[in-house]
């Protein structure tokens, strides 16, 4: 049975930093592409980061060169870092599990999300 449980968001100044983790169980990450979106209040759901069963990451360009998305195979676990946090990076943030890495969001996995709320 597949399922994911994200952790570690918070709240955090304009600038600061937060490490996401999803913790994943019946997955294989060779098989699978892992994702980080994010839906804000108001605003539709954003695919920030992807990560291919051979481990290349793929960055939406509001959070390149900021946010890395990682893996460790021995903890199930995945991350997501954050560095140079702003305002408009507040959002709900979910990790999804996308089996077949055709992209079809209303066949992912999800999480239940967890809040990031960056202050001005």
């Amino acid at each position: 049975q597949v399922g994911l449980v994200e952790s570690g968001g918070g709240s955090v100044e304009t600038g600061g930093s937060l490490r996401l983790s999803c913790k994943t169980s019946g997955i294989v990450y060779r098989s699978y592409c892992m994702n980080w979106f994010r839906q804000a209040p108001g605003k539709e759901r954003e695919g920030i980061a992807r990560l291919s069963p051979n481990d290349m990451a793929t960055y939406a360009d509001s959070v390149q060169g900021r946010f890395i998305f990682s893996r460790d195979n021995a903890k199930n676990t995945l991350y997501l870092q954050m560095n140079n946090l702003k305002p408009e990076d507040t959002a709900m943030y979910y990790c999804a599990a996308d089996s077949t890495c055709l992209g079809n969001e209303e066949s992912y996995y999800w999480g239940q999300g967890t809040q990031v709320t960056v202050s001005s």
